[in-house]
């Protein structure tokens, strides 16, 4: 079973799939975060009403899926280099910001005000960045707030997983200092969804990735292959630090990416995107021009006119 956050009759609703419908769960059980800090039993009863015959259904094909979290309490967290392959493939391509093979996992975030739906159009402004990157990824959604948590006990505190688009901005990325939150944080440019497969009906180190733009497969790998696994993942983000039920963890993405290839490959308006994942569904969204710049008057290297 998938979970979503439908537009319905304008307004927010959850709900669960069930056969080539939706299934509308009760007003009363909240929004998405509500339901998973309801635990088990909130699963339980949310599983038991899909087949409820008094239960509202909206075929999927009318179906209007927003993204399946979207309600957050702190930044979206991320994973960076979590393939080796994609480690290695930017190796000389950092413009002077390269650092030695990671230990450790290295953590960043990203502003909420990122996500957007999974057929939503991406806010492209070519004003504000030359270099507009995608990176497909598995998310891990937090289901179990925790601190410190032992890696051996990790997966208790996973909901579940969905997919996302972490899509960068690389010449902001480099411009501040090679830190990655401003050149991951636009408005309007991480789809996310298209819903939520809860932890028991998957196993998230046998998924398949793929990202393909125009057509064209430029990523595709298993999360198999990721250099740290989930529960160290967790184990180390929660090291010292709170994880909250309706957290989302982005866990990395595969080489492919445009700024590592040869000649490089960037975004541009009116791409199409697909970022796929066994299990987990497709996120489909086209890059439309936006207005991202408004009044500003920062300016960046060579910058492109829109």
């Amino acid at each position: 079973m998938a979970f979503a956050t439908l537009l319905h009759k304008n307004q927010q609703r959850i709900a669960i799939r069930h056969d080539d419908a939706w299934v509308l769960l009760p007003v009363a059980m909240g929004d998405m975060v509500a339901l998973i800090e309801g635990g088990a039993p909130a699963l339980a009863q949310a599983r038991e009403y899909a087949t409820a015959a008094q239960a509202e259904r909206v075929p999927a094909s009318d179906a209007h899926l927003l993204a399946p979290i979207t309600r957050y309490r702190r930044d979206v967290l991320c994973t960076g280099w979590n393939y080796w392959d994609h480690f290695e493939e930017g190796k000389g391509k950092r413009d002077g910001q390269d650092v030695p093979k990671p230990t450790a996992p290295t953590f960043f975030t990203k502003g909420p005000d990122t996500v957007l739906g999974p057929y939503d159009d991406i806010a492209y402004d070519a004003t504000v960045s030359a270099k507009w990157d995608y990176e497909a990824e598995m998310v891990v959604v937090i289901g179990k707030t925790g601190r410190s948590i032992p890696v051996e006990r990790a997966m208790e505190h996973v909901w579940g997983y969905c997919l996302a688009n972490d899509i960068s901005q690389r010449d902001l990325q480099r411009r501040h200092g090679g830190q990655w939150l401003k050149g991951k944080s636009l408005d309007a440019s991480m789809p996310l969804g298209p819903w939520l497969v809860p932890a028991d009906e998957i196993d998230p180190a046998r998924v398949h990735l793929e990202c393909v733009v125009n057509g064209t497969v430029l990523q595709s790998a298993s999360t198999a292959q990721m250099a740290f696994s989930i529960p160290e993942l967790i184990a180390e983000l929660s090291f010292g630090m709170t994880l909250r039920a309706g957290d989302v963890l982005l866990t990395g993405t595969p080489s492919g990416v445009g700024n590592a290839r040869e000649p490089q490959i960037f975004l541009h308006e009116g791409d199409d995107v697909v970022v796929r994942g066994s299990g987990l569904g497709e996120l489909r969204n086209r890059l439309v021009k936006a207005n991202l710049r408004g009044e500003s008057g920062v300016k960046i290297d060579a910058p492109v006119q829109a």
